[in-house]
């Protein structure tokens, strides 16, 4: 089968297409006839030999943590209705805090039968292979932000895929959005999807401009898809008494926050590792997430598609800011 391996630790032109042997199905396990692959940022980020210690990848490999397709096969113990359904998926490596997001480049992957999602009828599976990070973690982050109607809620990030998620799951809920990312198509697309306002994170003082907007007060919830300095700078518009959900690193990095400053001003943080350590049935949400968009209730972003070859040329839109919303590949 044609698969794209990262043959060593560099920039994408170390992702190069190659053949490999089909995979077979364990016990539990499936074997899915890929048609789209999902490309994160993380996966660009493991490419380029960060995150060794979280993740224990070792070159050469075959990337990606998420896909959708038809199943073809299954392993011992496993019901052979779900042969010739549609499904969305992580791969069987990968999970929510923990496992490698790996094997998904492939015309074929392997995923545990638990972690399968049947395609609602009317849903692409593009759109449905965007859905299983973004989808679940804009679902759960959501969720513990325990948005209110009326709040004033900043979104980082909020033309990336959860962003573009969130302000929308942030406005259905009632909140005031103010969507934070950089030029003027991600902007726009935030204020078509519900921001009521946006700021641009590029410029200097936006988090001022966020407090402006606030009348001082600041915003009551900060979802930080961002990370790095701009998630350091949207801590400081957070209200006495606030929340703050720090989930990505699109800045290049997560957020080293000032933590003196949040217990004094009473601003509840939480972290990645809390949002995924949660109490959270996250097949569940993941369904969810599927079936509102089937519905026609939340808009999935996909910004761009590549061919399975053209792995490189994915990753070099996402390192280059140029990808709106999420990018996937197809096979």
């Amino acid at each position: 089968m044609r698969v794209v391996q990262a043959k060593s630790f560099g920039g994408p032109e170390v992702l190069v297409p190659g053949e490999a042997p089909d995979p077979v199905a364990g016990p539990g396990e499936v074997v899915i006839d890929v048609a789209a692959a999902d490309v994160m940022f993380l996966d660009a980020r493991l490419r380029a030999g960060w995150g060794g210690d979280y993740f224990p990848l070792r070159v050469p490999y075959v990337p990606g943590g998420a896909v959708s397709g038809v199943v073809s096969a299954v392993g011992e113990g496993v019901d052979p209705e779900w042969i010739g359904k549609q499904v969305a998926s992580a791969t069987a490596a990968s999970g929510i805090g923990g496992g490698l997001p790996i094997g998904g480049y492939a015309e074929r992957a392997l995923a545990k039968a638990h972690t399968l999602a049947e395609v609602p009828a009317g849903l692409d599976l593009v759109t449905a292979a965007a859905l299983v990070h973004d989808g679940t973690t804009a679902m759960a982050v959501a969720r513990l932000a325990d948005l209110r109607p009326g709040e004033p809620v900043l979104i980082t990030a909020a033309g990336g895929g959860v962003g573009t998620l969130l302000v929308q799951l942030a406005r259905d809920r009632g909140a005031t959005v103010i969507g934070a990312a950089h030029g003027d198509t991600k902007l726009g697309l935030a204020r078509r999807l519900g921001a009521a306002e946006v700021v641009d994170y590029e410029e200097p003082g936006w988090a001022d401009q966020v407090l402006e907007l606030t009348g001082g007060a600041g915003v009551s919830v900060v979802l930080d898809g961002a990370g790095g300095e701009i998630g350091r700078n949207a801590l400081g518009s957070t209200a006495s008494g606030g929340r703050f959900l720090g989930y990505g690193n699109a800045a290049g990095g997560f957020a080293e926050l000032d933590t003196d400053y949040a217990a004094r001003e009473g601003v509840t943080v939480l972290t990645l590792m809390d949002i995924t350590n949660s109490d959270t049935d996250w097949d569940a949400l993941g369904s969810e997430a599927l079936e509102a968009a089937a519905r026609g209730q939340l808009e999935v972003v996909v910004g761009q598609t590549f061919p399975l070859d053209q792995a490189a040329e994915a990753h070099a839109a996402i390192e280059a800011r140029r990808a709106v919303g999420r990018t996937i590949l197809t096979v």
